[in-house]
């Protein structure tokens, strides 16, 4: 069910209202977008069927030509822009007036027949054809806001919606045979080849054979031995080996090594 309610009035905004529904029918899909030209199938009955829906609706956008303001019909009962605004009022709809081109000005209640003079009160959004990519990413972004179902529809994505971060690395090697390379924080050229792997230009830890690597760790610096029953325990910088003999009571640290 249409969501969104296109208005506007034939020979002012009508082929504005033609591209806001190709834009919010690209991004949110036909079926949430109403307009009456393209949306009655043909030998349906107008009379029947544009007040029912502006009812279903959950928005209605009011395109606003620059002789829109000017129309007699504004003030006849039976003026159709006029009774689906109205008709909207009356639903509580909100009523979002999109301002045609850079010279059409913004309403004045004191314009305005006093049914319609709400209009007047109402932010209105502007679509400049010479920026028309992005002004229409906008109403349809204020369109989402509006309307959960079309933000629940979103194709695209909002204009100003940040990129997403990066995903953290994970291990995702299970059973692998041969050479597997896992890098992250490297800067510089990770080469392969053969039974080599060749790293240039690094900054950060790159460990390419056997053994262990530290890294902002204490690790054993200067031989340092220990025999005896139990258990030693090592801390310090200390580069060299360690010896624990079993057997004994004596402990001797050497320097010389």
């Amino acid at each position: 069910m249409p969501e969104v309610f296109i208005n506007y009035r034939t020979g002012d905004g009508e082929k504005t209202a033609a591209l806001i529904d190709h834009a919010l029918s690209q991004r949110f899909g036909a079926d949430h977008i109403f307009r009456c030209t393209r949306s009655l199938a043909p030998g349906k009955r107008f009379t029947d069927e544009l007040l029912p829906q502006v009812r279903r609706s959950a928005l209605l956008l009011a395109v606003i030509g620059p002789e829109w303001i000017h129309s007699a019909g504004l003030h006849h009962p039976d003026d159709w822009v006029r009774q689906e605004i109205l008709a909207a009022f009356d639903c509580g709809l909100p009523v979002l007036p999109i301002m045609e081109g850079r010279k059409t000005e913004r309403l004045r209640s004191s314009d305005l027949p006093p049914e319609l003079a709400r209009l007047g009160e109402v932010q209105s959004m502007r679509l400049d054809m010479q920026n028309s990519e992005a002004d229409l990413a906008r109403i349809g972004d204020q369109a989402a806001d509006l309307v959960p179902a079309l933000s629940a529809a979103d194709r695209t994505g909002r204009a100003d919606r940040k990129p997403a971060r990066s995903r953290p690395v994970g291990n995702s090697a299970e059973e692998v045979h041969g050479t597997v390379v896992q890098s992250r924080d490297i800067t510089g050229d990770v080469t392969t080849g053969g039974a080599s792997t060749v790293v240039e230009n690094s900054s950060g830890p790159v460990h390419t054979g056997k053994g262990d690597i530290y890294q902002n760790s204490r690790h054993v610096s200067g031989g340092r031995h220990y025999t005896g029953d139990g258990m030693a325990n090592i801390e310090g910088d200390n580069h060299g080996g360690i010896q624990h003999t079993f057997g004994g009571s004596r402990a001797r640290e050497d320097n010389d090594r």
